[in-house]
């Protein structure tokens, strides 16, 4: 860093979580005008998780290596390295890596505001640290990512989903009561239906009771 200003390339990023890592980009660089991030995944993996940007961000998605199958809405379509994707704020968007080191850099924010991070990118880095095998870690991630944001039906919601990946099935119904009864149900429902993290919890009797 010299002057106010940092130059990277992709390879220096790595793959979070690593001891020289600082996290995903946005946390790396400490951007305040608006998000940006790289994402990489196994082939066949989501590069982009299944969403909808309910923040009112619009975002440009760059496939900036490898090649990716994305979908917005209802039309899917390969996109190859140098490809640009634009999607609106409240379409729905997912993106599956097709070769093996692909990478997406996204930027967004919402027209006509300032930009303010959400803190989601605390909570790529508990699961990262969950998926390293570094559980407790990761919740501790969860808690401070919450405690330093206004209150919300996510908060119980990411820890339903990291309980359901790596803890206690119990905790994670707990955690997703919580979520279901704060959450307006045209905003949770997309999630509770697509979201691989809850998979763990569907054949439980007690996911009729909240999903319906």
């Amino acid at each position: 860093m010299s002057e106010g200003y940092e130059i990277l390339s992709l390879d220096d990023l790595g793959a979070y979580p690593r001891p020289q890592d600082d996290g995903p980009l946005l946390m790396r660089l400490g951007l305040k005008a608006f998000g940006a991030n790289c994402w990489t995944a196994d082939v066949g993996s989501h590069v982009v998780p299944r969403h909808e940007e309910d923040s009112g961000h619009e975002e440009l998605y760059v496939i900036v290596r490898g090649r990716a199958t994305f979908t917005v809405g209802d039309e899917t379509f390969g996109a190859p390295s140098g490809t640009l994707v634009h999607v609106p704020a409240g379409a729905t968007r997912e993106a599956i890596a097709e070769e093996p080191d692909t990478v997406v850099l996204v930027a967004g924010a919402t027209p006509g505001e300032a930009f303010q991070a959400f803190g989601w990118e605390e909570v790529v880095v508990a699961f990262a640290e969950g998926r390293a095998g570094r559980v407790e870690e990761g919740r501790t991630a969860l808690h401070d990512a919450a405690a330093h944001r206004p209150p919300s039906w996510e908060h119980p919601y990411n820890f339903a989903c990291y309980e359901a990946r790596f803890g206690d099935v119990d905790a994670a119904f707990g955690y997703l009561r919580e979520a279901v009864s704060g959450a307006p149900s045209d905003q949770i429902g997309g999630y509770l239906e697509g979201d691989d993290d809850l998979a763990r919890l569907r054949d439980d009797p007690r996911w009729q009771e909240l999903a319906g």
